[in-house]
């Protein structure tokens, strides 16, 4: 498992790349990636965001139990499959593979998910939790 946490990157030539230039890439259909770290660091992140988000949608849902983790697991590699196949037109095999590109950053997203959907989840439903225990 790889840990993003460059805050500056460089290009070949030891200049510094924008975090503009990197956003405008990844929102950007069928961009150009010299760098294989750079699409992955973009996947990875993107995989953070949206599994808090989903946290935030299955507490408010209220999503509970083995298939709202079923389903974050399901949208979160379709999403990422999709994103970097068909929106970015990677041929998968120079990043390893399939599996590769869908498990990048995924336990980190879904330890940020499960904290979320439990916090939104308690904080928006106690008094049901409460009432289905008979306290």
């Amino acid at each position: 498992m790889t840990t993003r946490t460059n805050t500056i990157q460089h290009n070949a030539n030891g200049q510094k790349k924008s975090l503009k230039d990197i956003c405008n890439r990844a929102w950007t259909a069928k961009s150009e990636w010299l760098d294989k770290e750079e699409f992955l660091d973009v996947i990875y992140w993107s995989r953070q965001i949206f599994g808090i988000l989903l946290g935030v949608v299955w507490g408010i849902l209220p999503l509970k139990g083995f298939l709202g983790i079923v389903l974050f697991a399901a949208i979160s590699c379709g999403v990422v499959y999709l994103y970097a196949i068909n929106f970015q037109n990677i041929d998968e095999e120079l990043y390893g593979g399939a599996w590769e590109l869908v498990k990048e950053g995924f336990m980190t997203s879904f330890a940020g998910f499960l904290v979320t959907w439990i916090i939104f989840y308690t904080g928006l439903h106690y008094d049901a939790i409460m009432e289905s225990k008979g306290i």
